[in-house]
């Protein structure tokens, strides 16, 4: 497969060393999959993939690996030192809230300390131009409001993960202000995307990856929340932000060293119940019921306001909601029929649906 580029960023990653931790997991194999095919020198360090099967070992050969705990510094400093990353992509994180209430210090080690590990790790090597933590959607102090948060709006969270999330973007902030704005630093942004769906999810207490399970046990899922709001997109909807975000930090853009959300636009808002209904609609046999009781706290309506990336990047969605579950439909369906990903050919429609977007804003 020839280099896959998307307009924004035509070439930024090819021959860059590229550093992303957490790449066995959801985003993070997409992210590594889509830089290799950017040309760029593309390493990961995470733990092994808790989930079987995971998207990871499906397209391992995309990526060195590093098995590594992003708690031990040690351990993170010595990769950093031998891949010698122009920029980190830091998704490496315990990204569940279910899992975040049954062992919350896990939650706060990893994300928290984590965290401040990977940047110390980064303010000792003179290589790193660039890094972009992510975070979630979560990280907002949530009032239930109908419109969306926006990066300046108060952080906060209900359960660990939201908690220490928003944790995360302090520390990130702390390094930005305290060590990395003098001497030509590293430049260091957040990123926030919302509810984020595709082919290759296996996360237990994630819905999509639920329902899937529940088709193949022949059982319908039992959902908690069926009227709660929130932000769906396709992973690859948000990882082009990210990626549009890294470019711009690598030119040395310092104005862009700072928080950006990469969510849907309001109208693919919707309620749990609601997309699995669209779901439905791409794949018949799935099947559900409400559970009796839920047993934990979960917001009622969350949204992101995505403004600032539209205005500053120029960054906008590419699909449909109804688009991304169809993607999403064909993926697993395909997987489970043959045993073979599609990860490569929607890659390579997404890439061309973005860049036939971008030609139309911005005809030559």
């Amino acid at each position: 497969m020839e280099s896959v580029e998307i307009v924004p960023f035509a070439g930024a990653y090819r021959g860059r060393r590229v550093l992303i931790t957490g790449h066995t997991g959801f985003k993070g194999s997409w992210l590594a999959f889509w830089l290799s095919r950017l040309g760029a020198q593309v390493t990961g360090l995470a733990l092994a993939p808790a989930a079987q099967p995971n998207h990871w070992n499906e397209i391992s050969a995309c990526a060195t690996n590093i098995c590594a705990d992003i708690r031990d510094l040690e351990a993170i400093t010595r990769a950093i030192e031998a891949c010698r990353p122009d920029i980190v992509f830091h998704l490496a994180a315990q990204t569940l809230v279910r899992e975040s209430y049954q062992q919350p210090l896990t939650s706060w080690s990893t994300n928290v300390m984590g965290t401040a590990n990977v940047l110390e790790a980064c303010r000792r090597a003179p290589s790193v131009e660039a890094i972009v933590v992510v975070t979630t959607d979560k990280v907002y102090a949530n009032q239930e409001w109908p419109w969306g948060y926006r990066e300046n709006d108060r952080l906060g969270g209900h359960d660990p993960y939201s908690a220490s999330k928003a944790a995360t973007e302090l520390v990130a902030d702390s390094y930005r202000k305290s060590f990395f704005h003098q001497d030509n630093p590293p430049l260091v942004a957040t990123v926030r995307a919302g509810n984020v769906f595709g082919g290759g999810d296996w996360a237990a207490g994630r819905l999509i990856p639920d329902v899937v399970r529940a088709r193949y046990a022949g059982q319908p899922l039992e959902i908690r929340s069926p009227m709660s709001v929130r932000p769906w997109q396709h992973v690859l909807e948000c990882l082009s932000g990210y990626l549009m975000l890294g470019h711009r930090l690598l030119e040395g853009d310092a104005a862009c060293a700072s928080a950006w959300n990469f969510g849907p636009p309001p109208t693919d808002c919707r309620t749990v119940s609601e997309l699995l209904q669209s779901m439905k609609r791409h794949w018949p046999e799935l099947a559900w019921k409400t559970a009796d009781k839920p047993e934990l706290h979960e917001a009622g309506m969350l949204s992101l306001d995505c403004a600032k990336a539209h205005r500053e990047l120029g960054w906008s969605p590419t699909l449909s909601l109804d688009e991304s579950l169809a993607l999403t439909a064909q993926w697993y369906r395909h997987f489970h029929e043959t045993a073979e990903t599609l990860t490569e050919v929607q890659l390579e429609y997404y890439v061309d649906a973005a860049s036939r977007r971008h030609r139309a804003w911005n005809p030559q």
